[in-house]
């Protein structure tokens, strides 16, 4: 068994050597622009573009004429939030999001204040659901956009998007959802759940870092985008700027793969993530799981243990990759403001580890971890028990 262990799958994920071998050929012998259509060079670019935009869409059932490529999930939760609502102005100013959402939707709503645009921000119940009666309520005549995550990427809860999306398409309120954690792991039909908006990104899936994409609805309703990028009109005007063929590439094949052995995959990830967590819970007291486990991804576990510091727990492991929360905030020694908008006390909102299994995380794997978490616990609390 290789050490360190990785299980920090939710911040990023390993390229599958098969996204490696289908990305290669694009470094160095088919290199030609995407955008240069006069010549061979530019043509066979073009093909692998086209061919990963069908791979992509067909992921989430959408059509390959929807995707918009983009740098990443951030790029693309700013683009559909920032560009429908400067799209939507002089229908209103309101949107409708959620306290737990990633930095990258609650940060671009933010800068959109001073603009005049008003921002209600839902709270959600103890295991982190939205009341989908709540959301309703808040839904206004001015509203113009609602953006809810499909998957947190903290706690891994699941929310009702199918519901949510109902909801919006009737109040005629467009919907974006931050899949991000979702794509490849749960099943994802934009037509069914009535998403007009949806990021995702390469790095989450097994795919490369530096590349992601955008569904933007194009009929029934068509979606308008106020682009953040201009210069050359690339990607229907949305997004500018010379296509990353070669992550482009990577993320179709990452999500072929994804569509391919998600149903058994999951399964799998489900059986060791449990096991996880039965081992830790049979092994410790005073360890609490974080948000709904019926709702929930197959491969997250979040856990707070009592009488212990959160830091102090991950340099005890220090042979196991884990984080206190999502990769964007690991500078910040303020708890988790997700686990605080679940009513999680402090103390244990301090303690709350992410734990975040993978397409190669072993059972060998997940027994040496649990042994590890129930060891280093016992010891600091011994040692916090002396003091």
């Amino acid at each position: 068994m290789k050490r360190p262990i990785y299980m920090d799958n939710h911040a990023t994920t390993a390229l599958d050597p098969r996204v490696l071998e289908a990305m290669l050929p694009y470094f160095t012998e088919v290199y030609g622009n995407a955008a240069s259509l006069n010549h061979r060079f530019g043509w066979e670019a073009e093909a692998a573009v086209e061919t990963a935009r069908h791979q992509v869409a067909r992921l989430i059932h959408a059509g390959a004429e929807d995707m918009v490529f983009t740098s990443g999930a951030t790029e693309s939760d700013n683009l559909a939030i920032k560009g429908a609502v400067w799209a939507r102005r002089s229908q209103g100013n309101h949107i409708v999001t959620v306290a737990t959402e990633h930095k990258a939707v609650l940060d671009a709503c933010r800068h959109l204040k001073p603009d005049g645009f008003r921002v209600t921000y839902l709270g959600v119940s103890p295991d982190g659901l939205v009341d989908p009666e709540d959301f309703r309520r808040a839904l206004t005549r001015e509203t113009i956009l609602a953006s809810v995550m499909a998957a947190n990427n903290e706690i891994g809860v699941l929310q009702p998007i199918a519901e949510i999306g109902r909801i919006c398409r009737e109040c005629g309120v467009l919907f974006h959802t931050d899949a991000v954690q979702a794509v490849g792991k749960v099943p994802i039909d934009v037509a069914a759940m009535s998403i007009d908006l949806l990021s995702l990104s390469g790095h989450k899936l097994y795919g490369p870092k530096g590349v992601g994409a955008l569904y933007v609805r194009r009929y029934d309703p068509a979606v308008a985008l106020v682009p953040l990028i201009d210069g050359g009109g690339h990607e229907r005007g949305m997004r500018s700027g010379t296509l990353n063929v070669p992550g482009i590439v990577g993320l179709g094949k990452a999500c072929k793969i994804a569509m391919e052995e998600m149903a058994e995959e999951s399964q799998r990830l489900r059986a060791l993530r449990d096991r996880l967590k039965d081992g830790i819970l049979a092994g410790l007291d005073d360890v609490h799981v974080n948000g709904s486990l019926e709702h929930r991804l197959p491969h997250n576990l979040n856990l707070s243990f009592g009488g212990i510091d959160g830091e102090a727990l991950l340099v005890g492991l220090n042979d196991v990759a884990l984080s206190l929360g999502s990769a964007c905030m690991s500078a910040s020694r303020e708890p988790s403001y997700v686990l605080k908008a679940l009513g999680v006390p402090d103390d244990l909102a301090q303690s709350g580890v992410r734990f975040g299994l993978g397409r190669f995380t072993t059972e060998e794997e997940v027994d040496y971890v649990v042994r590890r978490v129930i060891e280093t616990v016992k010891n600091l609390r011994e040692v916090g028990a002396i003091q």
